[in-house]
């Protein structure tokens, strides 16, 4: 089984070199990513903000009301690193791209992925970042210019990214009890479990222990894009004659 990614090697904010220069939102953004990929969600605030920085936190509401905002801010500038190319003429293609790209980014940002899986479903639609919405309205045109209604572009975006949020939160969740155990009943504490209760689920425990993320993500594409095809209107198929 592969290690859980973790995000960069700490460092204390003494260690920190405040950077000089104006202070514009993008600044902000990206210092504040870089301490939520250091140190976590619960180690951003103003006031270390401010100190890696190098100004009062006080200057910093001028551009971010609250921590939630900057919270969102963040979720956005990592969503604004997945590209979609609208113009592929092969959607299937486009979207395992998007898949491999959002799981590159979760593995670079571990510590961002609740902020990008959940922190939008607490905003209505159209009070989201806009940053955070282009992935889905580049994912609509790239379906819909291949030939699927706008509806079923929709059923296609909702499936392939309720998808991505399981298999990263899986991914990033793998955890061992016991790694250095070369058995992998022990390894992975499935020895604990009544084998009378759960006979499948320990004998998977050679399958669980040599979990590959990349190698899951291709199968689960491969199944949600089969399903897909075989159960959704062919867009290239003509119109059924109107009776």
């Amino acid at each position: 089984m592969t290690k859980s990614p973790v995000g960069r090697p700490r460092r204390s904010d003494s260690e920190q070199v405040p950077e000089r220069g104006p202070i514009t939102p993008q600044r902000i953004l990206a210092a504040a990513l870089e301490i939520v990929d250091r140190n976590g969600i619960d180690a951003l605030s103003m006031r270390r903000l401010g100190k890696v920085l190098g100004r009062d936190p006080m200057t910093l509401y001028r551009h971010a009301p609250n921590k939630a905002a900057l919270l969102d801010g963040v979720a956005e500038s990592v969503f604004e690193q997945l590209d979609v190319d609208t113009d592929d003429g092969d959607w299937t293609i486009q979207l395992r791209e998007v898949a491999r790209n959002f799981r590159r980014l979760a593995l670079d940002h571990p510590h961002v992925v609740p902020l990008m899986v959940t922190r939008p479903l607490e905003t209505p639609l159209g009070l989201r970042p806009r940053g955070t919405l282009r992935p889905l309205e580049d994912i609509l045109t790239l379906l819909t210019r291949a030939g699927f209604t706008a509806t079923d572009a929709l059923y296609i975006y909702r499936a392939l990214f309720g998808f991505l949020y399981g298999h990263v939160l899986n991914e990033l969740q793998e955890l061992v009890e016991r790694p250095d155990e070369n058995e992998d009943l022990l390894r992975l504490g499935l020895h604990r479990l009544p084998i009378g209760e759960f006979p499948l689920l320990r004998s998977l425990a050679h399958v669980l222990a040599s979990y590959d993320g990349a190698a899951e993500l291709e199968r689960g594409l491969d199944i949600l894009i089969a399903g897909l095809t075989a159960t959704l209107p062919d867009p290239d198929s003509p119109a059924p004659a109107a009776s």
